[in-house]
């Protein structure tokens, strides 16, 4: 016992007035030898930040204000603000302010006998409660263990399969070199929508069409980007313009002007619903719109 730190207790009070009634009931009390208890400090303040750097470290901190409506308020105000600060925060119930002066030290002294004593006796209830959050720590741990070995496992076995997919991607590119090598000897362009059956024909005939990029021909003819291709796409299905196909980031139609024509009808009609394709396609879905107005 000797080996060990005394238990450190420290007493706030309101004023300077109650230092000297508890130091006075404090003579000839034998903590240290009874409960190898010592009283550090009795501090006087009503200042929460005083009284953090003051009570800060202690075991346990015994808060003696008056019982009335403010000394119970500022005892609740410091059990809240120092709860961080201590090991253990007790209440004295004792009738401090006018009463204190006729107050018999003995009943002093037994009230913060009696407050040390209760800290003691909750600190040791609570020694069950540490004592399974230990061992719940120590599963945890265990457990943690066991899933940073998993997760090493399933990190080689990921990389394993990453190489794996790796020669799968290569295999697949060749594969499709041979393909595009079997369509430039067949000469047949494989259209990959299945709607463009009669753009495909076109595009097979190439001595009566030309074929532009789709966004150079736009900067071409409006000197600006061309932002979002799905528009063009959009609207060029729903009117079908003759002798024009739009796909694939290119348009096909006769001539170049042809072509610029189209795009520019296209940006009329994107103008006029404010470039909101969304607008569009809802006229065409209430069916206020006819996909025939362009050519009429």
């Amino acid at each position: 016992m000797d080996a060990v730190n005394p238990i450190d207790v420290r007493i706030i009070v309101e004023g300077a007035s109650d230092v000297e009634k508890v130091s006075r009931a404090m003579q000839n009390i034998a903590l240290g030898a009874e409960y190898h208890i010592t009283i550090s400090a009795i501090i006087p303040t009503t200042n929460p930040e005083i009284a953090k750097k003051a009570v800060r470290g202690a075991d346990i901190l015994l808060i003696a204000t008056d019982v009335d409506a403010p000394g119970r308020e500022l005892a609740d105000k410091f059990q809240k603000c120092l709860k961080k600060e201590v090991g253990h925060i007790e209440r004295m119930k004792l009738p401090f302010g006018h009463d204190v002066e006729y107050m018999d030290p003995v009943i002093i002294r037994h009230e913060i006998k009696n407050a040390i004593i209760r800290a003691g006796l909750i600190s040791i209830a609570n020694i069950q409660k540490y004592t399974e959050i230990e061992e719940k720590l120590w599963e945890s741990k265990d457990k943690l263990k066991a899933l940073k070995e998993e997760r090493k496992a399933l990190t080689a076995e990921n990389q394993e399969l990453i190489s794996k997919n790796n020669e799968i991607a290569e295999s697949k590119e060749k594969f499709r070199e041979k393909l595009k090598i079997s369509e430039d000897e067949f000469k047949n362009v494989k259209q990959r929508y299945a709607d463009t059956k009669n753009k495909y024909q076109i595009l097979r005939n190439k001595d009566l069409f030309e074929v532009f990029p789709l966004d150079e021909l736009w900067k071409e003819a409006f000197d600006e980007e061309l932002i979002d291709e799905e528009q063009i796409y959009f609207i060029s299905n729903e009117f079908k313009p003759e002798k024009i196909i739009v796909g694939q980031g290119y348009i096909v139609a006769p001539s170049k002007e042809d072509a610029a024509g189209w795009l520019k009808i296209i940006r009329t009609v994107l103008i006029f619903y404010d470039s909101k394709i969304d607008d569009l396609k809802e006229e065409f879905d209430d069916e206020k719109f006819s996909p025939n107005l362009l050519k009429q």
